[in-house]
């Protein structure tokens, strides 16, 4: 296998095939705002594990010592029992952001594993401006 320039291809789904320099452009232009989505995902996914872990008043361990010593510890009412609700609800947003962003991840490889040159580069530019678009978001508060 080797990379060609090329103005057709099939990519990812029997619909989406192109047959011309147009549909080529519009492809590569999907793919690159895929490519620049994907990156901002992995930037917010880590922005807000931050702010997780900065807004959890004590870690799950201290939570659980504090459970067995109190007397309220099988209540859903008390603040232990909220803050590890909250924090399930957190993992669960987590874990929901990860899996649309491994599933963008995947398209945008199987979509590069066309072996179409035009494609390769819509994505690798699409990541580059992702990158740098979504980079500075981090080091705000």
């Amino acid at each position: 296998m080797h990379f060609i320039f090329s103005d057709t291809v099939v990519l990812l789904f029997d619909f989406w095939s192109v047959h011309s320099p147009a549909g080529m452009a519009l492809s590569v232009l999907v793919l690159l705002l895929l490519a620049v989505l994907y990156e901002g995902i992995k930037v917010g996914k880590a922005k807000l594990l931050h702010q997780v872990l900065v807004n959890l008043p004590t870690s799950i361990s201290q939570q659980t010592i504090a459970e067995t010593d109190g007397d309220s510890a099988g209540s859903d009412s008390s603040p232990v029992g909220r803050t590890h609700h909250r924090w399930y609800l957190c993992h669960f947003g987590q874990s929901v952001i990860h899996v649309i962003q491994v599933v963008i991840g995947y398209f945008i490889m199987l979509a590069v594993m066309s072996y179409n040159t035009w494609i390769f580069l819509g994505v690798v530019l699409g990541s580059a401006v992702g990158y740098y678009l979504a980079y500075p978001l981090l080091s705000t508060a």
